[in-house]
């Protein structure tokens, strides 16, 4: 030692020896640092973690403190005297251990640094250090001034919702929270939810989805802590019961938007609370509760403060009680939706309608309720004088005079939607158009199989209707002369659908292009498989300048012949559909030539007679393309398909 004090430099300081007796204790100093100046390779890797003290020539092992060796109470003590957010998101990716702890820190109990610092959007550093943590692929966005985040499946762990409760304190606050789980047994549960309950008090949103692991103790958490809650979606959620509805009721007066759907635990003493305490509801959807009858539906509705403008009640075990409560007290619904509701008869749908409290309604839709007779959706028509929008599905009693009396009562209906409403026939098809002509905007009929092609005796009158949409789908009975009868009452149509009708002929559509005066929009003949290229030719030819979409999938006969007609009359068409049709690369060549088409979405689907000798072309048309669908064109080669996925790196393409 007394050489290496003593050394000035202008001498060796060994002379062909080493300075330690040992030569494991210079390998050991070397170890230590990296400042010498001289290459060394020490013969085996010196693994060293702990401090040394230096006592004589040799040095002395000692045993390196950690902050672990602290309980969680004294942790817990240090993490609340962090000054901010950003330190505790540091903090937060050391270990599983600290950010639990920082998680289980309430917001109210942060140093009063920590809550300043809060209220300022922190660094992106902070963000990142929580993802590393979690791992966490969550969606995030910001909207009216706070965060909302996604956990899908097995990303759906209370290790994320802590990383996020900690994560977005310093960021302005979580405002939404969704969490679509799976049937994992390591999915979140409530101690996940209360991590978010006690650093989330902004909370105004929380959707839960398929979470069997999660029950009351996290909602009822949520509910003391985050008063703000406006919005609630529970689905599936097999462990909650009446206890967290009742502890969100009392405790979250703001709540907006109720949707409680497959909870078997949820029941009338929830929804008698809810009535009760939230006076703000305004939307309330119940599904599949078995628990939930009449006097949950009585509460909610027949509460002083009443507020519901939209209200969806669907396979429920209510009577028709429950019915004639909405018709009584509904006096500010707009929005009802009533579905699967075996238990409900004529009467309770006669009783809502003589009721006469559903005064603003204006959307209504039944679906699957054998109580829709004739009778009852009579008494629906007159006592709602402000219906404008009717979808009525799967109703099997009702026939053609109760449709009739509906549309002579509605006076202010302009849109209505029939599906599998199979006794309803061409008679009382053809007096709805009668009696709602002047109103009536959109008409829709889908999988009626009661309407029959057949000439029945009656004159039409010479009257026009206001219809300006008219859908008409796999019906199969619907025919020629049908389609010429309509032709004559609505010269006002621009969407027309009639998409499944295998009877239509060129001999029916034609009347329909030469009838339509405001000019055809949006037409639809996908599965009219006896429509030809005439009628392609009529329809750009009158209607070049207004049709913006035409749709002919399956239309076996149109032919090449149709992309013609299309390139030189279609000066706005944007999306084209001519999917197992008989196009050939002539057609798509015609297009490519036009210098006037848009085209946006092209497709092919199924155009076996298209092969590569249509790559330029297709290449030239891409140019605007967003999507184009060439799945099942088997004479075009997977090479080709690659070079148009490479030129076409804007466009969508299916193959």
């Amino acid at each position: 030692m007394s050489q290496l004090v003593n050394y000035s430099g202008d001498e060796e300081i060994c002379h062909g020896g080493s300075i330690y007796s040992n030569p494991k204790e210079a390998g050991l100093f070397l170890s230590v640092g990296c400042h010498s100046d001289f290459p060394y390779f020490p013969r085996k890797r010196a693994r060293v973690s702990a401090e040394f003290v230096f006592s004589g020539e040799r040095f002395e092992n000692k045993k390196q403190a950690s902050i672990d060796i602290l309980p969680d109470e004294c942790l817990f003590e240090i993490f609340k005297l962090l000054p901010g957010g950003e330190e505790r998101s540091v903090c937060a990716c050391v270990s599983k251990r600290w950010l639990m702890l920082l998680s289980s820190i309430p917001r109210a109990e942060l140093s009063s640094s920590q809550s300043s610092e809060s209220n300022r959007v922190g660094g992106d550093a902070a963000v990142d250090c929580v993802k590393i943590t979690t791992d966490a692929e969550d969606l995030e966005t910001e909207s009216d001034g706070f965060l909302t985040r996604t956990l899908d499946g097995k990303k759906a762990t209370d290790v994320r919702l802590a990383a996020i409760a900690v994560g977005t304190d310093c960021r302005g606050g979580l405002g939404k929270l969704v969490i679509r789980g799976s049937s994992s047994s390591h999915g979140a549960t409530d101690l996940g939810l209360r991590a978010i309950a006690r650093c989330c008090p902004s909370l105004r949103a929380v959707s839960l989805w398929n979470l069997s692991s999660i029950g009351d103790e996290g909602l009822i958490e949520i509910a003391s802590r985050c008063r703000r809650l406006e919005k609630l979606d529970l689905c599936k959620c097999l462990a909650v019961s009446d206890k967290a509805l009742l502890s969100i009721a009392k405790n979250c007066p703001n709540l907006t938007t109720l949707t409680i759907e497959s909870c078997p635990n949820v029941g009338n003493e929830g929804l008698q609370a809810v009535g009760q305490h939230c006076p703000n509801l305004k939307f309330l959807s119940i599904k599949d509760c078995p628990l939930v009858g009449d006097k949950g539906i009585a509460s909610v509705l027949s509460s002083a403060t009443n507020a519901l403008t939209k209200l969806k009640l669907q396979e429920l075990n209510i009577t028709d009680l429950s019915l004639a409560i909405v018709g009584h007290y509904g006096k500010v619904v707009t929005d009802l939706v009533l579905a699967s509701l075996p238990n409900v008869t004529e009467q309770g749908f006669w009783v809502m309608g003589n009721a006469h409290g559903l005064q603003k309604l204006k959307t209504l839709s039944v679906t699957s309720c054998r109580g829709v007779t004739d009778r009852g959706l009579e008494a629906l028509g007159k006592g709602c004088p402000n219906l404008k929008i009717f979808y009525l599905r799967k109703c099997a009693f009702l026939s053609d005079s109760g449709l009739t009396a509906f549309a002579r009562a509605a006076i202010s209906l302009e849109n209505l939607q029939l599906e599998e409403c199979h006794r309803i026939t061409q008679i009382g098809f053809f007096s709805l158009l009668l009696n709602c002509g002047a109103k009536l905007k959109a008409l829709s009929m889908m999988s009626c199989f009661g309407i029959k092609d057949m000439a029945f005796g009656v004159i039409l009158p010479d009257c026009f209707t206001s219809l300006q949409s008219l859908s008409i789908c796999n019906c199969p009975g619907f025919g020629n002369i049908n389609l010429v009868l309509l032709a004559k009452l609505c010269p006002q149509l621009q969407y027309v659908d009639l998409s499944g009708l295998h009877g239509i002929t060129d001999a029916g559509f034609l009347p329909m292009i030469d009838g339509c005066n405001a000019g055809l929009v949006k037409v639809n003949l996908s599965g009219c498989i006896n429509v030809t290229d005439e009628v392609v030719l009529a329809l750009t030819k009158l209607h070049g300048g207004t049709l913006e979409t035409l749709f002919l999938d399956g239309c076996g006969k149109v032919t090449d012949a149709s992309l013609v007609a299309i390139a030189e009359n279609c000066l706005v068409i944007t999306d084209l559909d001519v999917s197992k049709c008989a196009i050939t690369d002539l057609g798509i060549i015609s297009l490519a030539r036009s210098n006037q088409l848009n085209l946006q979405i092209f497709s092919l689907s199924g155009c076996l007679m298209v092969s590569d000798k249509s790559l330029p072309y297709l290449v030239k048309l891409g140019q605007t393309l967003v999507g184009l669908n060439l799945q099942h064109c088997n004479a075009i080669s997977s090479t080709a398909v690659g070079m148009l996925v490479e030129r076409l790196w804007k466009c969508d393409i299916l193959s």
